[in-house]
């Protein structure tokens, strides 16, 4: 499978070169001026656009070239990969319930400004939908899909108290920047969708008072939603998956899930660490950038590897544990730093020299991690006898895992399905999708019922926009 993701011609650089290679500064972050209602609440005496005569004018002279956005006409667009059933042809998404019995008379379309920032993206994005079921012929339409990237420091993680400023000084010219991008105005939205959980406390609470205060202002009902509901259903909409097994992995969840009575269930998950965490943990190990993301650099790191390491192996039923292969990887790299010669993984002992490189262990960790998804998922489609699998999440981007399940899926002549960094990374579009999906169904948040909660767990939804 192709990847559209940092296409980059250039062979790659070694661990040595990668650390002397970050020079990127933090990305800009101005000094907080107040609370967020205040800011977007403060009168605008120079935009002479009449959207923006409730939000603050801080966002003029910012410049937004750290901030990644894009803007499609069609999903169809942004596949990556949409493969054929055995037959040869190509199932389109499945037929959901009545999703127009509370459309608006003389209204053709629905739309929705979503935002997301359960963790360290903070993104807003704008997306439509046509009256109708949602099918291969009635696509959803995103009209912007901007996002911010709180960065730190090699070797450092995301504090949420940091994270959550960075939010609040961003969130107001996102918001902006989509409905220009958009070319939409506050009278043609239906709903402000925000992320109720799970992820950081902080950093989500952050989020919810801005979609609060642009509730009051602009007179939209509030939809919170489930944050890996978001995932799911975005997958399902950019690939037109019918009724896969989704393989969800990020940075902090690794579920295995499948639809059944308007219900996602989890039939397997990690039982401590989440993959992408663990992940994070080892290239903090190593104190390699966290730009553009920690995973994807030990991606690149992995492809240079050609030892394979024997680590444990901990698949436990469904469900896998990744807290102690982690422990036992950060030693062996530990060792390596320290020259710690008694190790005979590391080195070898009759000429003291290190027999395993980084880019070694990376590798090893990589396979290791992704053998044991692929053994779970695979139980998991003999179980429910399908043979379609979607990845989703921010893991989900990695070509080495969408390789090694589709290996699998192939063998069982089935068909995999992936999205590429813009839907598989967290984003404000797949909240907006989500939330727009609730908001036909008649689902409304009272602005007491806002709270944002940091366990929300995938099978507490109901699912009502699928039969």
């Amino acid at each position: 499978m192709s990847s559209t993701r940092h296409q980059d011609t250039k062979e790659l650089p070694s661990y040595e070169e990668a650390l002397q290679e970050h020079e990127r500064p933090p990305p800009y972050t101005p000094p907080l001026t107040g609370s967020i209602m205040a800011s977007i609440t403060r009168l605008s005496r120079d935009d002479p656009d009449p959207i923006y005569e409730d939000l603050n004018n801080v966002v003029d002279s910012t410049d937004f070239a750290d901030v990644d956005h894009y803007n499609y006409d069609v999903l169809s667009n942004a596949v990556r990969d949409v493969s054929l059933d055995t037959d040869g042809s190509s199932k389109g998404i499945v037929t959901m319930v009545n999703l127009d019995q509370y459309a608006k008379p003389g209204k053709h379309t629905y739309t929705a400004i979503g935002l997301e920032g359960s963790a360290n993206k903070l993104g807003v994005g704008i997306i439509r939908h046509n009256l109708g079921p949602l099918s291969q012929e009635n696509r959803a339409q995103v009209l912007s899909n901007v996002r911010d990237t709180y960065i730190t420091p090699p070797g450092e993680g995301f504090l949420p108290r940091d994270t959550a400023r960075h939010h609040r000084n961003w969130v107001v010219r996102l918001i902006k920047r989509s409905m220009e991008e958009a070319g939409v105005s506050r009278e043609e939205l239906d709903c402000i969708c925000f992320t109720k959980g799970p992820g950081m406390g902080a950093p989500l609470q952050s989020v919810v008072i801005a979609a609060r205060a642009l509730s009051q202002l602009w007179d939209l009902p509030l939809i919170g939603v489930n944050h890996c509901i978001g995932h799911i259903e975005m997958g399902r909409e950019i690939t037109g998956a019918d009724n896969p097994v989704v393989l969800y992995v990020s940075g902090g969840n690794t579920q295995v899930i499948a639809y059944s009575n308007q219900r996602y269930r989890i039939f397997g998950e990690t039982l401590d660490i989440a993959i992408g965490n663990c992940l994070d943990r080892f290239a903090r190990t190593l104190k390699i950038p966290n730009y553009p993301s920690p995973g994807y650099n030990i991606e690149q790191l992995a492809k240079k590897g050609s030892n394979y390491i024997e680590l444990p192996y901990t698949v436990k039923g469904m469900d896998l544990s990744m807290s102690g292969i982690l422990a036992y990887i950060d030693q062996l790299a530990n060792d390596l730093f320290k020259g710690n010669t008694s190790n005979k993984v590391i080195f070898n002992q009759e000429t003291k020299e290190a027999q395993i490189t980084v880019e070694d262990l990376c590798f090893s960790l990589q396979e290791t991690l992704f053998a044991m998804l692929v053994e779970i998922t695979e139980r998991a489609m003999a179980h429910v006898n399908t043979n379609q699998v979607l990845i989703v999440g921010g893991v989900g981007c990695n070509e080495r895992l969408q390789k090694m399940m589709e290996d699998m899926v192939l063998d069982r002549k089935g068909s995999i399905y992936a999205t590429d960094e813009r839907f598989c990374i967290d984003n404000g579009i797949m909240i907006a999708h989500a939330g727009l999906l609730e908001f036909r169904m008649g689902k409304r948040f009272e602005l007491k019922d806002t709270v944002c909660t940091q366990k929300f767990r995938t099978d507490e939804v109901l699912v009502s926009w699928r039969d």
